[in-house]
């Protein structure tokens, strides 16, 4: 069965969220009659994960994710409830802001892809040249889009030539002008089975990935290249220590917080399914984001200007093993909670 779309976007309520994908589908599919939150739509659609990408720079640095790639949680979605979304790219932004503008005038709430950078209402202090910022455009008056950011607490507006600059940037992850909406929403899920396929999504492309740059090899191939630092020039190495920091930190949810966005996802369904192991695991991937936090507290105290000592790198990395080898023993343990 599908649920009824709601094409009212006047009826939409504004949330704010943690992450900006997951903040941005839990309050489509709530809109459209069907409530996640944000820590289970994150964890269905099993997009927690850890990548170092060395080939891939960020203002010069090497991609550090603590989540799967951008749209990962949309495709996920799809896959594990049966939720279908309308994609759409154009070439040119004038078709892209006229298309935008049909949706809205069909009553829609429309996902959009952007620069952080480019948008109006973001603080100067907090912009920065990430491509992949989700929000919604809720409505259009007088040519200013009005917005459901899920990183701010109230509805935001931007005009039209800035929400279109934001849009098609080039770079990196370029938009390309990405629209998305649901068009089929399933009007009920079946828990005890999705979560446990969910679940074992995650914890086996976390311990079994083929490639060393992803999941718990990938923290210990970036903790090798931690220690590589002591043969760099001191400048390098503490920008490329402090990027670590802001990736984890800035572009991601704050301490690692996916750790702590999946472990209330545990918690939620621990008691939707009555599984107990959950319910244990939940306080462990807590305590893992906990030493997530360690980790960059550390690396902040070896950086910072007055701090006259040797950088201990060894140290750093050692850290960084030690939270891979507690991220090991809990994807064991969710392997067999069913």
């Amino acid at each position: 069965m599908t649920s009824i779309l709601k094409n009212t976007n006047s009826q939409f309520q504004h949330k704010h969220y943690a992450h900006c994908e997951s903040g941005v589908m839990s309050s489509m599919l709530t809109h459209h009659g069907l409530p996640l939150s944000e820590p289970m739509v994150f964890g269905l659609s099993s997009a927690l994960v850890f990548a170092y990408l060395p080939f891939v720079k960020l203002s010069g640095m090497p991609l550090i994710a603590y989540r799967s790639m951008p749209k990962s949680i949309i495709k996920g979605l799809q896959k594990s409830i049966g939720l279908k979304m309308k994609l759409e790219k154009f070439s040119k932004p004038e078709q892209g802001t006229k298309r935008l503008d049909e949706l809205l005038q069909q009553g829609k709430i429309v996902g959009a892809q952007t620069s952080v950078f480019w948008l109006p209402y973001f603080p100067e202090e907090m912009r920065f040249h990430f491509n992949a910022h989700n929000l919604i455009v809720v409505d259009k008056k007088e040519g200013s889009y009005q917005i459901s950011d899920p990183v701010f607490e109230h509805l935001v507006e931007a005009e039209e030539k800035a929400l279109q600059k934001a849009r098609f940037v080039k770079g990196v992850m370029a938009p390309k002008g990405s629209l998305y909406y649901p068009t089929h929403i399933p009007s009920s899920i079946d828990y005890p089975k999705v979560i446990e396929k969910s679940i074992k999504k995650t914890a086996k492309t976390m311990l079994k990935t083929p490639v060393p740059i992803a999941g718990l090899k990938g923290m210990h191939f970036l903790a090798k290249h931690i220690r590589q630092l002591e043969n760099k020039d001191e400048h390098y190495a503490k920008l490329f220590l402090g990027h670590i920091i802001r990736m984890q930190e800035e572009i991601g949810t704050g301490g690692a917080g996916f750790r702590y966005i999946y472990a209330s996802f545990l918690q939620e369904a621990a008691e939707l399914i009555g599984n107990e192991n959950l319910k244990i695991a939940s306080a462990e991937m807590t305590a893992i984001g906990d030493e997530w936090r360690e980790f960059a507290l550390l690396i902040a105290k070896a950086i910072r200007p007055r701090n006259k000592k040797t950088i201990e790198f060894d140290v750093i990395a050692a850290k960084l093993e030690s939270v891979a080898e507690q991220e090991k023993q809990l994807y064991l343990s969710l392997m067999r909670a069913f």
